[in-house]
């Protein structure tokens, strides 16, 4: 499995790529902004777009989607139905990024099959309704849900802090480590994450 990331964007959004290997079949997560950049990077893996992954909705996290669309042309485009509108339709920030071509809707317990990886996607909702995470392997992408040491924001319109602290607690309790790629600053491990991550452990105290 090969993963690769950048920020990207004016607050920084860690945009990923995510490839097999074997297949040469790669995915972007999060394209923030900056779609030549993010191309750059595309190149520099060798392998090909065959997908576009979002883990929510908000501008930070969909900006570049139409230049990289503009570069990969009808490549299936995945998001939670319940944040397409947050990514489509302008708000204070941004202007949107319009109706999105041959989008997917994806939800709990569906898999997207990249080459030969099968990608799982959880439903954790509480920094917006339609916020994913993306299970691969011993991966985990997580938008902005789990940061290291700190979790994403509820007082977004749509935001839950009930809701961060069940997917933080669902998170917490996966059998086995992962590494965490977040959607914002470094990159972590669950096992320390349920360690030193105070949000997380007052998750897991609540029951």
């Amino acid at each position: 499995m090969y993963v690769n990331a950048m920020p990207v964007g004016m607050i920084g959004t860690n945009c990923y790529v995510l490839g097999d290997e074997a297949t040469k079949s790669l995915a972007i997560i999060d394209p923030g902004d900056e779609a030549d950049a993010i191309e750059t990077m595309v190149e520099k893996s060798g392998m090909e777009v065959k997908m576009v992954l979002l883990t929510h909705g908000h501008f930070d996290h969909v900006t570049g989607l139409p230049g990289v669309l503009k570069l990969h042309p009808g490549v299936p485009v995945y998001i939670n139905r319940l944040d397409y509108q947050e990514a489509i339709s302008p708000n204070q920030f941004s202007n949107g990024v319009g109706e999105i071509p041959n989008v997917h809707f994806y939800q709990e317990g569906d898999t997207v099959s990249l080459g030969n990886l099968t990608i799982e996607v959880l439903s954790t909702p509480g920094h917006t309704p339609g916020s994913v995470t993306l299970k691969v392997e011993d991966a985990l992408f997580t938008g902005d849900t789990l940061f290291a040491g700190s979790c994403g924001r509820t007082d977004f319109v749509g935001g839950s802090h009930r809701e961060m602290m069940k997917s933080l607690k669902r998170l917490a309790e996966l059998p086995g480590d992962y590494a965490v790629y977040p959607g914002h600053e470094r990159t972590s491990r669950l096992s320390l994450e349920r360690r030193y991550n105070s949000f997380m452990e007052a998750a897991v105290r609540r029951g």
